[in-house]
C-alpha cells in the first residue's frame, strides 16, 4: 500500500502534511494509529503489480543504506567495517536466490576483497600495454547521475564528451544545431572512435538555417558514421539536446539538456544539461534509446552521406530557412502521409471495397493536409487502375487553392508537369487532370466538352459550396467513379444539406488532438467560464434549444456583458493584442455583443447574412490591423469568416451540434505567424438535461481510456500538446450535475427509448439508436453484464415480455461480441444464426475452428463441464433462446457496418480463421488455434504460447502493463520503433542459450514462425481489452540476457490507427 497525500496532521513524529509516494510500512502505522483519524484527510493506493519491482527494490535500497550505515558505525576497525558490510549483503543475496528459486542469483555475491572493477580491455593491438597507462573515463561517475550547470568547480562538459566518446562503445546524438565550432572541439576523439569501429549516429535538422554545411560534411567523411536530417521544418520542429554513449559493460550514459553542438552553448553559455547513467537511471535511458530509435526509422529523417546531391539539398534547405525567400514549393522530401493521413485513406478505401460507396466526405479543419490526403488517395486510385489514365477533376472557387493543389499533387506523384489550370488566364493544354475554378468550369461550359463519365476521379474542395447554385450542373451532370469532397464546414448557414450527395455518410473526420500534435493547428488554452443565466427550464426540441427563446434571454442582458467582458479582463494577456471573434445565437444578439462591446471601448462589429463582401472584407482588415477587436458572427454564418490570426474565441452561447462546435472552433485553430495559441472562453450557464457536454469534451481530449467526468473532477491530463483545458467552480458544477443526470443508466435509456420515434422518423433497432444517440455499444450495455435491447425495449413499454432459459447467461457475455471486427467470423456467425443449423456436415477446417471460436466466446469451460455432450450442442442450446439469438446478430450488424479497415488472410501454413489486425480475446485466439477444443480448456495467463505441431510461437503483447496513466519503469519494455518495427522483451527467466531463446534467435533457420497479438492496456472501459492480430513478424536483432529485448519486423505494417498508441514516443 502506498500512501499519497495528508491534509492535516498535527503533532506528528516524522509525518508532514503534503503528499507521498511512501511505502506504508509498521513506523508509519504506528505514527498513524497516535493520531486522531477524525482530524485528517489521508489517500492511500494499492501497489501495481506491474511496478511493485521497481517500487520495492527503491525502497529495500534506502533500508539497505541506512542499515549498512548502523553496521559501519559500530565496527572500530576500518577493515571489519567494510567486510561486515559485504557479509549483510551477500545474506540478502541468498535470501533472494532462495525465494525466487533461482540458484543463477547468487552469482551476484559480493567477494570480500571489497573492490571495483574499473576497466577491461584486450592487450593486443591496444597502445596502454606499452604505455602502461590508465584507461580513458570520465571524471564523473558513470554509474550515478550528475548535473552540469557551466559551474567553474565541474568539469569542463566538451572534456567530458571527449571522455565520454573514447570510453564508450557506440555513440548517438540527436541535436537540432550542429555548429562547426562546437564539433572542431570533438571531431578528432570522434575520428579515433570512429576507425576503432566504434559506431556513431547523428539525428539532426535545417531548422533556422543554424546548422552548418561544413559541419555535416566533415561528419559525414568519419568511418562507421550515419547521418540523418529532417528538411521538413514546416512540420516538424525538432529542439532536442540529446547525447547518448553505450557501453556493453552496462555503464551507458547519456547527457540531456539544453545544449546544441556548439562551442558557445558547450563552454560558455548558461546552458544546462542532466547526465545520466544506467545503473541509476535504467528507465530513462530505456526511454532514450526507444525515441532515437524511432526518430532514426521514421520517414522524415533522411540519410545524408556527403554526395553532391546531398550537400545540394542541405545547402538550399538552410538557405530557405535563414532567409525564407525560396518558393514553399519544392522536392527536398518525399512527402509520406503521416499515421492519421493513413487512417483516413484506410477508411477511404473500407468505404468502396466493403460498402460500395464511391461518394466520400472527408471533414477536417482548415489547415491540416485535406488536399495531400486526396492526392494520396488519388495516387492509390492510379495504382489500382494502372492501364488507365485515370481522368481528374480537381474543382475549387479560388486560383491560388487550385496552384497549390496542382503542387501538392506534382510532389506526391512525383511528377513535375502533372496537371492543368482552367482559372483566370490559365488556358489547359489538356482536359486529363484539370484544376478548375467552379467559375471557369461553367463559364466555359466543361461539361459541354466532356463526357459525363469522361473524368474517373473528381475531388471538389471546400465542398460545403456544392449546395450553391454554381456547383449544381458539375454534380448533376458527371458521373465519376470516385467523388470526393473536402470540407472544413458540412454545416451550412442556410440549412442546405450537402450529406444527401454522400447517402448521409461521412467517410473519415480528422480528429482535432491529431492534427494540433501534428503542428498542423494551433494549440488552445480553453477555459470554461460561469455564465449566470439558467438554461435549464428552456424549450427542447429536435434540434436542441429554442433559437428566439435564447435570443430574448442573451439580447439585451448588460449584466451579462458586464461579466463577459470581466472574464476577457481576467484570462486575456493583453486587450490590445486581441484578435477575436464571438459566436452569437441571432443577428440581434450578435449586433448587441459588437454595440455593447463598443461602448466599453472594446471596438467590435457584427457580420451575419446580410452584410455584403465589402463589409466583410473590410471587418477582416480591421480586425487585423488592431481598429477593431472582435467580429460577433451568428452561430452557422462564419464560413465567411476565414482568418487565420484569430487568437480568442467567445462561446456566447450553447452549440447542440458537435460538427458546428467544430467547425467554430477550428476558426481559430489556424497557424498563423506569432500565434502562440488560441484563447477560448466559453460561458456555460445551467443548461437543459438533455444538452450534452460530454460529447464536446471528449472531442477535445480525444479516446482514452478515462471518462470525461473523470477529467472534469480531477483535472485534463490527455490534452493535445500545448492545450490546456479550465473549469470554474460554479461551471464546473453545472456540467458535472448535467452529465451524471445525463448517464447512460438504464432509466436514462429507457426515456432515450420512449422518445425517439418522438424525435425520429427512423425505424428503432440497435444500431439506429446508438447512432442517434451518439452511443457506442459499452454505452448502452454497461460493463455489468445486465442490460440486453431487447429487455430494455420490454421494460419500456415497447415490446412485448418473453422468457428465454439462458437470456442472463447470454446477457452477461455480450460484452464479449463488443470488439469483434473480423468480417469473416461476422459473416459465418451472422449465417450460423439465421440458418439455425449447427448440425450442417459442409463446415470446412476453418470454420470448425470458428464454431470453436463461438462457443468460447459464450461459454467458459469445455462442453463435458457446461453440462453439454459436445461443441455443437452448446451452441444449439444458444439458439433455442430467440430473442438474444437476434440480439447478438444486431450487435454483430452494427460492428459490421462500423468497420474501419481492411482485413486480410495470414498465411501460418496450416488451417486457421484469425484475420490480420482484427481484434480477438485470448480465449477466442486459443479457441482459433485449437488449443481451446471440444475435450479441453488448458488453464493460460501466459504472455507468451508455442504451439510445437504448428512450429508457431505466439506473442500476447500489453503495451500499458501498469494500471497507471505513466509508468516509466514498463513503458519501455514493449513497444512500436516505425510502422514496421516492434521492440518485445521476452520474460525473465528465458536466456540466449535457452531452447526457447534459441528459437526465438534462429527461428527462420528453424523453419519457425511467430505471430504477434498486441493491445494497448488490460482493460477499456472497464471491460477486458481484446488483443489486434499483428500477424507474421521476423528476427532482426537482440540484446541483453534474463529477460532477452528483440526487435522484431512486422510482414506488415501495423495499423495506422494503431502506431501512435503503440509507438510511444513520437507523434508518426
Amino acid at each position: 500500500m502506498l500512501v499519497n497525500n495528508y491534509n492535516i496532521i498535527k503533532g506528528s513524529g516524522t509525518l508532514k502534511q503534503g503528499i507521498y509516494e511512501q511505502v506504508i510500512n509498521n513506523e508509519i502505522i504506528t505514527e498513524l494509529e497516535n493520531i486522531d483519524i477524525n482530524s485528517i484527510l489521508i489517500s492511500k493506493e494499492n501497489i501495481d503489480t506491474e511496478e511493485a519491482k521497481v517500487i520495492l527494490s527503491q525502497y529495500i535500497e534506502v533500508v539497505i543504506r541506512k542499515s549498512l550505515n548502523y553496521i559501519r558505525d559500530k565496527e572500530k576497525d576500518d577493515d571489519d567495517k567494510l567486510l561486515r558490510q559485504i557479509e549483510v549483503c551477500n545474506k540478502i543475496i541468498n535470501i533472494l536466490a532462495k525465494e525466487s528459486n533461482e540458484e543463477d542469483v547468487k552469482k551476484y555475491k559480493i567477494d570480500e576483497s571489497g573492490e571495483l572493477l574499473t576497466s577491461l580491455y584486450l592487450k593486443i593491438n591496444n597502445k596502454r600495454a606499452i604505455s602502461n597507462g590508465k584507461a580513458v573515463r570520465p571524471i564523473t561517475s558513470i554509474s550515478q547521475s550528475s548535473l552540469f550547470t557551466g559551474s567553474i568547480m565541474e568539469p569542463n562538459m566538451l572534456s567530458e564528451l571527449n571522455r565520454e566518446i573514447l570510453s564508450c562503445d557506440s555513440i548517438d546524438l540527436l541535436i537540432s544545431f550542429v555548429k562547426w565550432s562546437g564539433l572542431r572541439c570533438i571531431i578528432d576523439s570522434l575520428k579515433e572512435a570512429t576507425n576503432n569501429d566504434k559506431k556513431l549516429r547523428i539525428i539532426t535538422t535545417s531548422y533556422m538555417g543554424a546548422t552548418d554545411a561544413k559541419a555535416i560534411y566533415e561528419l559525414s567523411k568519419l568511418k562507421n558514421t550515419e547521418i540523418k536530417i529532417s528538411y521538413d521544418t514546416e512540420r516538424t520542429r525538432l529542439h532536442a539536446k540529446a547525447y547518448m554513449f553505450k557501453r556493453e559493460t552496462g555503464f551507458t550514459t547519456a547527457y540531456i539538456g539544453s545544449s546544441n553542438l556548439s562551442n558557445a552553448a558547450l563552454t560558455s553559455g548558461l546552458e544546462w544539461n542532466i547526465k545520466v547513467s544506467e545503473k541509476d537511471s535504467f528507465d530513462i535511458i530505456k526511454k532514450f534509446e526507444a525515441t532515437f530509435e524511432s526518430y532514426w526509422n521514421d520517414n522524415e529523417f533522411i540519410n545524408y552521406i556527403g554526395t553532391d546531391s546531398d550537400k545540394e539539398t542541405l545547402a538550399r534547405s538552410l538557405r530557405k530557412e535563414k532567409y525564407n525567400d525560396e518558393p514553399q514549393f519544392n522536392f527536398t522530401f518525399d512527402i509520406k502521409p503521416y499515421s492519421y493521413q493513413k487512417e483516413i485513406l484506410e477508411k477511404l478505401k473500407v468505404e468502396r471495397k466493403i460498402f460500395n460507396k464511391h461518394k466520400n466526405l472527408i471533414i477536417a479543419a482548415t489547415g491540416v493536409g485535406k488536399t495531400v490526403i486526396s492526392a494520396f488517395d488519388y495516387k492509390d486510385f492510379c495504382k489500382e487502375n494502372k492501364t488507365s489514365v485515370n481522368k481528374l477533376l480537381f474543382v475549387a472557387h479560388r486560383e491560388e487553392i487550385l496552384k497549390q493543389s496542382r503542387d501538392t499533387f506534382r510532389a506526391i506523384l512525383k511528377d513535375n508537369n502533372f496537371g492543368d489550370l482552367m482559372v483566370g488566364n490559365n488556358v489547359p493544354e489538356s482536359l486529363d487532370h484539370l484544376f478548375v475554378s467552379v467559375q471557369s468550369l461553367n463559364s466555359k461550359k466543361l461539361y459541354e466538352s466532356t463526357s459525363s463519365d469522361y473524368y474517373d476521379f473528381i475531388i471538389v474542395d471546400e465542398f460545403h459550396h456544392a449546395a450553391a447554385p454554381s456547383y449544381q450542373k458539375l454534380l448533376e451532370y458527371y458521373d465519376p467513379k470516385v467523388l470526393l469532397g473536402l470540407t472544413a464546414t458540412p454545416e451550412r448557414a442556410d440549412g442546405a444539406d450537402i450529406f444527401k450527395y454522400f447517402d448521409d455518410r461521412i467517410s473519415a473526420e480528422i480528429r482535432l488532438n491529431e492534427a494540433i500534435n501534428r503542428k498542423l493547428l494551433s494549440p488552445f488554452q480553453y477555459f470554461v467560464v460561469t455564465d449566470t443565466i439558467d438554461l435549464s427550464k428552456l424549450k427542447w426540441g429536435r434540434r436542441g434549444y429554442d433559437i428566439s427563446e435564447l435570443s430574448n434571454l442573451y439580447t439585451g442582458n448588460d449584466l451579462r456583458v458586464n461579466q463577459i467582458i470581466q472574464s476577457i479582463n481576467n484570462y486575456v494577456t493583453d486587450l490590445n493584442e486581441i484578435i477575436g471573434l464571438g459566436f452569437c445565437v441571432s443577428v440581434e444578439h450578435a449586433k448587441f455583443m459588437a454595440k455593447s462591446f463598443s461602448e466599453n471601448n472594446i471596438p467590435s462589429i457584427a457580420l451575419h447574412g446580410n452584410s455584403n463582401e465589402s463589409e466583410r472584407n473590410d471587418a477582416k482588415r480591421k480586425l487585423v490591423n488592431g481598429e477593431i477587436k472582435f467580429i460577433f458572427v451568428v452561430d452557422l454564418y462564419n464560413e465567411g469568416v476565414d482568418i487565420p490570426e484569430i487568437n480568442t474565441v467567445l462561446f456566447l452561447r450553447p452549440t447542440e451540434s458537435l460538427t458546428v462546435f467544430l467547425q467554430q472552433l477550428g476558426r481559430g485553430l489556424r497557424l498563423s505567424e506569432g500565434k502562440e495559441c488560441l484563447t477560448v472562453l466559453d460561458f456555460v450557464g445551467q443548461a437543459h438535461k438533455s444538452y450534452n457536454f460530454e460529447e464536446k469534451f471528449r472531442a477535445l481530449v480525444g479516446k482514452t481510456n478515462h471518462s470525461v467526468k473523470e477529467y472534469i473532477e480531477n483535472g485534463f491530463l490527455t490534452l493535445p500538446k500545448g492545450c490546456y483545458i479550465q473549469l470554474e467552480k460554479q461551471a464546473k458544477e453545472y456540467i458535472l450535475r448535467n452529465i451524471k443526470s445525463c448517464a447512460n443508466n438504464k432509466q436514462n435509456l429507457i426515456v432515450k427509448l420512449k422518445n425517439f420515434n418522438l424525435e425520429t422518423d427512423i425505424e428503432l433497432n440497435l444500431e439506429n439508436f446508438l447512432n442517434y444517440y451518439h452511443l457506442s455499444l459499452v454505452d448502452f450495455y454497461g460493463k455489468s453484464g445486465d442490460r440486453s435491447f431487447r429487455r430494455m425495449l420490454v421494460l419500456s413499454g415497447l415490446k412485448e415480455d418473453f422468457n428465454e432459459e439462458q437470456e442472463k447467461e447470454i446477457t452477461k457475455k455480450l460484452k464479449n461480441l463488443f470488439s469483434i471486427n473480423s468480417r469473416r467470423f461476422i459473416e459465418f456467425t451472422l449465417n450460423l444464426l439465421k440458418d439455425n443449423n449447427i448440425y450442417n456436415n459442409d463446415f470446412d477446417e476453418e470454420e470448425m475452428l470458428m464454431v470453436n471460436m463461438i462457443y468460447y466466446t459464450f461459454y467458459n469451460d469445455t462442453p463435458q463441464k457446461q453440462g453439454f455432450s459436445s461443441i455443437r450442442e452448446g451452441i444449439e442450446s444458444l439458439l433455442k433462446n430467440e430473442n438474444m439469438a437476434q440480439e447478438i446478430i444486431s450487435i454483430l450488424r452494427f460492428n459490421y457496418n462500423n468497420i474501419d479497415f481492411i482485413d486480410e488472410k495470414v498465411e501460418l501454413g496450416f488451417p486457421c480463421p484469425l484475420d490480420l489486425h482484427c481484434e480477438y480475446s485470448r480465449d477466442v485466439i486459443m479457441a482459433a488455434l485449437g488449443y481451446f477444443n471440444e475435450n479441453k480448456k488448458p488453464a493460460f495467463r501466459e504472455g507468451v504460447k508455442y504451439f510445437a505441431d504448428k512450429s508457431l510461437d505466439i506473442f500476447f503483447i500489453t503495451l500499458n502493463k501498469s494500471d497507471k496513466d505513466f509508468s516509466p519503469s514498463t513503458l519501455y519494455e514493449d513497444y512500436a520503433i516505425n510502422e514496421s518495427l516492434f521492440h518485445w522483451q521476452s520474460q525473465s527467466t528465458t536466456s540466449v542459450e535457452s531452447t526457447t531463446g534459441n528459437r526465438y534467435i534462429n527461428h527462420k533457420a528453424l523453419n519457425s514462425k511467430i505471430a504477434l497479438f498486441v493491445r494497448e492496456s488490460k482493460e477499456k472501459d472497464g471491460i477486458t481489452s481484446p488483443f489486434t492480430y499483428l500477424g507474421l513478424c521476423e528476427y532482426v536483432s537482440h540484446s541483453g540476457n534474463k529477460p532477452i529485448s528483440f526487435v522484431w519486423k512486422l510482414e506488415k505494417e501495423l495499423p495506422a490507427k494503431m502506431i501512435n498508441k503503440a509507438n510511444k514516443t513520437i507523434v508518426i
